[in-house]
């Protein structure tokens, strides 16, 4: 039976040393972008919420996905081009830069949909 996670820590420490520093990049991105949203731990992976969960994060054996919804990854879809997406996932291998300036702009984006969506 997998682990149930309760904190993103608790998540993060179950891998390697290099790939915790990677998670923990992204993490301080999302939060420095949203810094009133809410860690918490989603599907047994991490992730952020307010308003509802701007996005999800989690590690794979070749690179770390980011879940930010499919309309994130369709605004933002020249930007990441270099990178293999999904309807709902980008991917990022683990011998590429991460482009943490682009993390920090789709969590600003989500920001303002969740925002928006509740306000009407």
């Amino acid at each position: 039976m997998k682990k149930k996670f309760k904190t993103v820590d608790e998540y993060i420490l179950t891998f390697p040393k290099e790939v915790q520093e990677k998670l923990g990049k992204i993490r301080e991105t999302v939060k420095k972008a949203a810094p009133d949203s809410e860690e918490v731990i989603s599907y047994q992976i991490p992730a952020f919420r307010q308003n509802g969960i701007l996005l999800w994060f989690d590690a794979f054996n070749n690179h770390i996905g980011l879940f930010p919804t499919s309309k994130a990854i369709q605004k933002f879809s020249k930007d990441l081009s270099p990178f293999k997406t999904t309807k709902g996932t980008i991917h990022f291998p683990f011998n590429k830069k991460i482009p943490f300036g682009l993390i920090s702009k789709i969590t600003k984006y989500r920001l303002k949909q969740v925002t928006k969506r509740k306000i009407t």
